[in-house]
């Protein structure tokens, strides 16, 4: 049996889950203005990077594939004009996708008012087509989720962590496709995760992921031991202890490839199945660049409590803390601390996520949209740090 669910066909044949009108900034020069247009045109969502105005192949990527999404039914470039990545640069990487595609840019277009008011009816315009669109049933095959966890607790490993394992395997049965990142995360787990490459070239990458993940952590003067405090009063000991639990996340099939998310590309999925992605444990970058190669829904695990969102997709929090849970009750939808109380099993609330997935697919609102939560962060690796890995032992 097919299973589906409703979503937005896109001209390149990947199918949204959201219809966002976006207004993308090109640098934060010109996000005031982006910010003004958008707030003209309701439902609209304005993002820009916060990484300067120099050539940063990483950060264009990236938000080349944000705009690429297929959440996003429409894009608008905002840029100020003496930038690196300009207009022209992000538009060669957005028209393939064959969206709706606009741009103004202060320094050519006269100044804020003129920029505001001319953006602003281009807006309208891309508005009024997207209202046209409607859902139409989609094969699963064709939903992409982003896994994340933050806030972690000793609850994570042993109830959320699984219980999203659950349900990411349930998806891959089903054909879809599931990617999760945080490497310095995954630090003394890379042999349990190795076994579970397709290949050879595969389980190379895994290996290589993580240690350099480590390399990076000691360029940066980070410990590649280090853990939150809010990861210490939550019970965990030690990094592997972490681990070992932030990877049930990823459930147990096999992992089809290792995602390059660097300056020289941004790897997507190419079937479909789980895949790991080179990044940051920084919870909204981490999203972030899970969405930019695709990703429309983000699953998001916490012990300690999170308030995440997302700007273009739409997060599904998941606790495997009774307490949490009644506490943070406006910001999670899943309560996995059914598991801890003996309430429910692994299985059962993997379903729970499962079905929620499909139904926020076809629509339902998280709690994070519902309160209107529009983080957006663009991680990008350090130069310095990205000298000095070469040469650290």
């Amino acid at each position: 049996m097919t299973m589906e669910f409703l979503g937005y066909e896109r001209p390149d044949g990947h199918v949204g889950v959201r219809n966002h009108l976006l207004v993308m900034a090109t640098c934060d020069c010109a996000y005031q203005e982006a910010l003004k247009i958008a707030d003209a045109i309701p439902g609209t969502v304005a993002i820009t990077q916060w990484c300067g105005c120099g050539n940063d192949p990483m950060v264009a990527n990236q938000m080349v594939g944000i705009a690429n999404n297929p959440n996003i039914g429409a894009t608008l470039l905002v840029g100020h004009g003496c930038e690196t990545i300009t207009v022209d640069v992000l538009s060669r990487g957005i028209e393939k996708s064959g969206k709706p595609l606009a741009d103004v840019v202060s320094q050519r277009d006269g100044g804020t008012i003129k920029t505001i008011e001319k953006g602003t009816r281009m807006l309208r315009n891309m508005a009024v087509e997207l209202s046209k669109q409607k859902r139409k049933s989609c094969n699963i095959n064709k939903l992409i989720i982003a896994i994340e966890c933050g806030g972690s607790d000793a609850t994570s490993g042993l109830a959320a962590n699984p219980a999203v394992g659950n349900a990411v395997d349930r998806l891959i049965d089903a054909g879809g496709t599931s990617i999760f990142s945080e490497p310095l995360e995954m630090t003394g787990t890379e042999h349990i995760l190795a076994r579970r490459a397709v290949n050879k070239e595969v389980e190379k990458k895994i290996y290589d992921m993580i240690y350099d993940a480590e390399k990076w952590a000691k360029a940066s003067g980070v410990s590649s031991r280090f853990m939150s405090k809010g990861n210490i009063d939550g019970g965990l000991s030690t990094i592997e202890e972490k681990s070992l639990g932030a990877i049930f996340k990823g459930g147990t099939r096999p992992i089809q490839g290792v995602l390059e998310n660097s300056r020289l590309k941004l790897d997507k999925p190419t079937i479909p199945g789980l895949y790991l992605q080179d990044g940051t444990g920084w919870d909204v970058a981490s999203i972030t660049h899970m969405l930019a190669v695709g990703a429309q829904i983000a699953v998001f695990t916490t012990g300690r409590g999170a308030t995440t969102g997302h700007a273009i997709a739409p997060v599904i929090k998941v606790t495997g803390n009774p307490i949490t849970y009644s506490k943070m009750e406006d910001n999670i939808e899943v309560n996995a601390g059914k598991i801890i109380e003996g309430m429910a099993g692994i299985t059962e609330v993997g379903k729970e996520i499962f079905d929620m997935i499909l139904r926020v697919a076809s629509g339902e609102k998280t709690k994070t949209e519902i309160l209107g939560y529009n983080d957006f962060v663009v991680w990008r690796r350090d130069r310095v740090a990205e000298r000095l890995i070469q040469i650290c032992p």
